[in-house]
Formats: C-alpha cells, structure tokens, sequence
C-alpha cells in the first residue's frame, strides 16, 4: 500500500525552507561540475512519485536519468538487496568468485540481443561499460581506431569522453579529447535530416558521409576495431532513427570486419517496450553495453559480448567494485520484474502517452516534434514549425514550469524535453503528465 498521493501535491513555495537549506549546505562542499535543473532535494520516493524534505509530492517522470526502471523502493528489490547485504557486502570479482555476478552473466547471456553464448565484464557505470568495449574492441581486432556519432553521449571518463559528441562544454578544458583516433559521422536525426531528405523517403542516406567520406578519407576501414552507436540517442535528443541505420550499419561493420557496439545504456533495460531497444531494428551487435536501469538504482554497467570476443587474458581489464554482490542482487530482480510485466508496461503506457503528447502537438505550435518508443519520449520544441529554430529558452522555462507544477523532468540535446519515468507508470500517471506539460507550455506559449 503507497503512503504517497499518487498525483502531484504542491504545499510550500519552491524550494521550500528546508531544501534551500540543504542546497545552501551542497554550494560550499559539493563539486560544481555537476547540471542541476531545479531545486528539488528528496526525501522518499514509491513507484513514480516522490516527496521533497519539505512535504511536496511529485510526479517523477525523470526516474534518476532513466535508471530507476522499477520505480523508487520497489519491495522486491528492496527485499533481493537487504537480503544480499545480510550475507556479505563485497568480495570484488575480479580476484574471486560469488555466485550473484555468476547467475546474472547468466542471465544477461540468455538475454543479449545476440546469439550466444555470451561473456560479461561488469562495471559501475555506463561510462564504465563503454570503457571495457572500447578496450575489448582494441584488443579483439588488433585495430587502433573507432567510429561514433555526432550527438552521441558514452560516458565523461576520458575513454568514453572521446566517443561522446553531445554538448561542446563536456569536452570543454579537458585537452585532446578525441586522441587516440575516433572519428564521427551524422547520426540519423529525420527530424532535422543532416543531408535534407524527407522523412518517409528516408533510407538512412546521411550513412553514405561515413561510407564516402570517412572511411575514404580519414581512415582505412582495416584500422577501425568498432564502431559505437546508441539505438535511440539519449543525451543527444531522444532521437529515434530509421530500422535502416541500424540495418546499414550492421552490413558496413560485417563487410569490413568492425565490431558493431551498441550503447544501450539509457535506451534499455525495458525502456523502450523490448528489453534491449537494439531489438525494435532487427539487429544484433557483437557487444552491447547496459546500465542505468539495470540495477533500480545501484551502480552497475555491464559490457556483454560474444563469447568469441571476449578473448582478452586475464590481467588485461578488471574493476575492485564491478559486480558488486548487492548490485548483481538488485539486477537479478530488476531483471525478472521487467521481463514478468514492466517492459510490456512501459509498452503500454508509453503508446498512450505518446498519443496524448501528439495531441498536445496540435494544440501547441511550440512543439515541433514528439518522437520516441516505450517510455523514451522526446518532445521538441521550436520558435517556428517551417524554420524548425531550435526553442532552447523556451524548452528550459517549460521544465521550470513543469515542476513548479509537481512534475519532474529533463531537457535532452539544445530544445528536447525527454521523458523518462519509471516503467511502473500508470497510465493515470502518464495523463496527469500529459496535462502538467499541456499547462507548462500554455503558460510558456502564452509568454512569448
């Protein structure tokens, strides 16, 4: 039985005192590198709602950044992860063995968007994860170089650092970034075409700069050990690409011997309406990395491979904290939950509540776009639908107005807000957001 409203209940101005004390506090001891939107400060979260430290219950339609897929305290998971921390808290794998990170390769290897078998390399972080396919890509293939996509988010450690071409300022101060050797190419965003097509001609011809210029260009096709691509971009925009990307990329990589990584870090895990969103374009990867929703909340990042890939030799790659016994605990139940009814939940919801965001779509000129599969929504925002300019002032004052409405969430990219709630949202849930945003950007609209 919830203890919190299951609708959004607003009873001070915001922040309230008791949160402008605790970001008071943050300001002076906390790094000041980190993004914070708006000054919310929890105190309790169940399902999809959560409750501020002065009594202020919202609607979560952020979900941590797409990582707590079975809600905040779930029981069961709070149940697998008391369980676990009874027995033994850590034992680091990489020196001995325990029988949860065992049960979740596993699983995990049963599970891939691949065939099996499959071996994992467990880590902390989805940074993490890409790290370990970027070495195990390397060391596999004997090849120095690497593709990714401009838009793309892998991670701020300086290996995945090098990937990632979302936002100038996460690369901003920090040297030569892209050394050694990663080369980029367009991802394919139909919404604003990066070779002017329409979208329903599409077939992924902004594919042709990598194959034309690229691999012609910049570097021999025989030097690049793998290339790295998120099924939908995430930071990027929420940026849903044609089945034809995905499939086009799987027979350049097959045609010249590169290792197809799927970064489905933010885009997995049951996100879409399919366990592995790599699924929804009929493709299947030599590695794919997770994390985020995996572990409801416990820091883990997971690369699965090919058992025939994964070949390195012991020494060669390892982390004291990956796999964490609680964390593989917390996955095992995360895992059975989606597969029992979150995922098809996530299926269900997400259909409806992206109906009701094309609806507020007519109504409001300043959306310019609502894309997404499952409960991975994006909803763009322009200052003129024929010019397309990108609405980012605007974007930014509708998550301000969301929340001070009771609804959390996130910009994506320069103009998107992303939704990402829980996969336990209630189709109740989905329409209370669709109004909040319907008000947020009446009010924003009404502004300008």
């Amino acid at each position: 039985m919830s203890t919190l409203p299951q609708a959004p209940a607003i009873r001070t101005a915001l922040p309230g005192p008791n949160a402008r004390a605790i970001i008071e506090r943050d300001g002076h001891v906390v790094s000041p590198s980190y993004t914070r939107g708006y000054p919310f400060v929890i105190a309790r979260g169940e399902g999809a709602m959560v409750e501020d430290v002065d009594g202020n219950v919202f609607l979560d339609c952020a979900a941590g950044i797409a990582v707590n897929s079975t809600g905040h305290a779930h029981p069961d998971v709070v149940a697998a992860i008391v369980e676990q921390s009874q027995r033994y808290l850590h034992m680091s794998g990489t020196d001995f063995y325990y029988e949860p990170q065992v049960r979740l390769a596993e699983v995990l290897s049963a599970a891939a968007p691949m065939p099996g078998p499959c071996k994992s390399f467990f880590g902390n972080s989805g940074a993490e994860a890409n790290e370990a396919a970027i070495k195990l890509a390397r060391y596999h293939t004997g090849r120095p170089f690497l593709i990714a996509f401009l838009g793309s988010f892998h991670g701020r450690t300086m290996g995945a650092l090098s990937l990632t071409a979302s936002k100038a300022v996460q690369r901003k101060g920090f040297g030569a970034t892209t050394a050694p050797g990663v080369f980029h190419a367009p991802y394919a965003d139909c919404y604003r075409c990066p070779v002017g097509l329409r979208p329903e001609t599409c077939q992924a011809e902004c594919l042709e700069y990598l194959e034309d210029k690229v691999l012609v260009h910049l570097v021999s096709p025989d030097e690049v050990a793998g290339l790295v691509v998120e099924p939908i971009q995430g930071e990027g925009g929420y940026i849903v690409p044609p089945a034809q990307f995905h499939q086009r990329l799987r027979a350049l990589t097959e045609r010249h011997g590169i290792l197809l990584i799927v970064d489905d870090v933010q885009s997995g895990m049951g996100r879409t309406g399919k366990l592995f969103a790599i699924e929804h374009f009929g493709v299947q990867p030599d590695i794919v990395t997770m994390a985020k929703g995996i572990a409801s909340g416990l820091p883990l990042g997971v690369a699965t491979a090919r058992a025939g890939v994964m070949d390195w030799t012991p020494g060669a790659h390892a982390s004291t904290f990956g796999g964490n016994p609680v964390s593989c605990a917390a996955a095992l139940t995360t895992i059975r939950l989606l597969q029992e009814q979150l995922v098809a939940n996530a299926a269900d919801v997400g259909a409806y509540m992206l109906d009701g965001l094309r609806d507020l779509q007519q109504k409001h000129a300043l959306i310019g776009d609502v894309r997404g599969k499952g409960l991975m929504i994006g909803i763009e925002l322009v200052k003129d639908r024929a010019s397309k300019a990108r609405a980012t002032a605007e974007r930014d004052r509708v998550v301000d107005e969301a929340f001070a409405r009771g609804l959390l969430i996130l910009g994506a990219g320069r103009n998107t807000i992303r939704l990402s709630p829980p996969l336990v949202l209630t189709r109740a849930q989905a329409r209370t957001a669709i109004d909040i945003l319907d008000a947020a950007i009446g009010a924003v609209s009404a502004s300008r």
